[in-house]
């Protein structure tokens, strides 16, 4: 008989492109989400939690690929045996689930519709340093008011949200552009196919990267690569590639000269005044509420992916410079962006929706607060009560019940106690603040011993046996005064 193989073991590994969170991580995802909800609500938006799973027909469009739906998303169908079944995918964003939500919940809920929305989203992408498959949005949107006065109030909101989680003026910009007024810009060009329009858009996406030069090589013939390789052009004639650079470089000193100089590269397109119109309708809007050019200002060269937008467009970047991975200095660039979309709910209804919305960068927001040294990298872990007799464990429960009661983080040690060291060196681990030792002696003398473990460790490191003797870490207090004492230790090292 042969013998019988044993299945092998799983790997303990993540899949490609998906990671682990623990506690600090899970903590300061929390404490910020949490933060940015409370503007959201002082905004008057209502949380809405949808379905992390939709019909690939419900995500339409904002899938990378509509002929091949288990592209860009993680898909499968249902029924699949028979073949006639649903197709269901994760969901790629919040945006889509809400122009369903909307669709389908329509008369019973408010017009305008605000929500807020926070959560993990999936896409089925090739991933690499930073990115992943599954990440983070937190969303604000606006369903169902045509007024840029809803574009202009979602801006200052998320000015708001970054000065709440500790992004102060000066270190961000919100950029603001429109559609409309790109629309105009192809309109004076004369294109009239829209293969031309799609490579024109691609190209002006490119502005930040290659610059005014390069974009008008690229509007025309074609230019070389870093890497020496030739990119062919869209083949413009240099007098139709004039009005893209005209609006690429439009920005002037104040709003008043870029919305002057936007209105000369649109020419006499209708569609583009329309949108140099709202730009300039936002700008009074934000001035009348304190968000001045220093917060939130006009910028022709935001492009945000313009195909999805109808509308204003919008894009928060943070100014200051950090160091990459190779040492050398960088502006920390984007983290949120959004605009109008007045289509998306018409797929569900035929009846045109406006809509405006923005999202923000979690996992960005946090690793800016810690390049700036605005999060600490390590959070204090629990107060562990140490166990010095395991027939005592009682006594234990209530001196850690006693610390949680006063607001403390606490807990008994719940491992093998035989070994004291291993106690401590778990605390350490955990990067506890504080012991708690109450062994035979200190309980029929009614005292504890509190061992500061931060202050212990730096002596450690710093001190000479000398200081060591003359600074302890370790104090004996009566019982009743434990949770004075703690809060001592707490407060001294915050």
């Amino acid at each position: 008989m042969a013998k019988v193989k044993k299945a092998p073991r799983p790997k303990a590994e993540t899949p490609k492109g998906f990671r682990d969170y623990f506690g600090t991580q899970v903590t300061e995802r929390t404490d910020m989400l949490r933060t940015i909800a409370g503007v959201y609500h002082r905004y008057g938006f209502d949380a809405l939690e949808s379905s992390a799973v939709e019909t690939v027909e419900a995500l339409g469009k904002f899938l990378p690929d509509v002929d091949r739906p288990n592209e860009g998303v993680f898909a499968w169908q249902e029924g699949e045996e028979e073949g006639n079944g649903d197709w269901l995918a994760l969901r790629y964003d919040l945006t889509a689930p809400l122009a369903r939500v909307y669709a389908q919940h329509r008369n019973d809920l408010p017009t305008p519709y605000r929500r807020y929305a926070m959560g993990p989203v999936w896409r089925n992408e090739k991933p690499g340093p930073g990115r992943f498959r599954q990440f983070y949005q937190c969303d604000a949107d606006t369903v169902g008011a045509p007024s840029v006065a809803a574009d202009s109030e979602i801006c200052a909101m998320l000015a708001d949200c970054l000065e709440a989680v500790g992004i102060p003026r000066g270190d961000y910009l919100i950029r603001v552009n429109n559609r409309k007024v790109l629309n105009g810009v192809l309109e004076a060009m004369g294109l009239s196919e829209d293969t031309q329009r799609d490579a024109v858009l691609r190209t002006i996406d490119k502005f930040d990267k290659v610059g005014e030069s390069g974009v008008r090589a690229l509007l025309g013939k074609g230019r070389l690569d870093a890497s020496g390789a030739y990119i062919d052009g869209v083949g413009l004639a240099p007098e139709q590639a004039d009005p893209v650079l005209a609006f690429l470089t439009s920005k002037g000193v104040n709003a008043t000269e870029t919305l002057d100089n936007l209105r000369a590269a649109i020419g006499t397109s209708e569609v583009g005044a329309e949108g140099v119109a709202e730009l300039a309708e936002m700008a009074d809007l934000l001035a009348a509420q304190g968000y001045g050019t220093d917060r939130i200002e006009i910028d022709p060269s935001v492009v945000r992916g313009l195909g999805y937008y109808t509308g204003p467009v919008f894009e928060a970047e943070l100014t200051f410079e950090i160091l990459d991975e190779k040492g050398r200095k960088r502006q920390f660039g984007s983290v949120a962006g959004g605009g109008r979309y007045d289509d998306l709910v018409k797929r569900f209804t035929g009846q045109s929706v406006p809509a405006t919305g923005v999202s923000i960068g979690v996992d960005r927001l946090l690793a800016a607060l810690h390049a700036k040294g605005r999060i600490a990298s390590d959070a204090a872990g629990p107060v562990v009560v140490t166990v010095m007799d395991r027939e005592r464990m009682a006594d234990y429960q209530s001196i850690v019940a006693e610390l949680r009661e006063a607001g403390i983080r606490a807990e008994v040690y719940l491992g093998n106690p035989k070994n004291f060291g291993n106690q401590l060196k778990y605390a350490d681990k955990r990067g506890s603040p504080a012991a708690v030792i109450e062994g035979a002696d200190e309980k029929a003398r009614g005292v504890v011993q509190v061992k500061d473990l931060i202050l212990g460790a730096k002596i450690a490191e710093n001190a000479t046996l000398e200081e060591w003797k003359e600074r302890p870490s370790q104090y004996e207090v009566p019982r009743d005064q434990l949770v004075a004492k703690i809060r001592d230790i707490l407060e001294g090292q915050g």
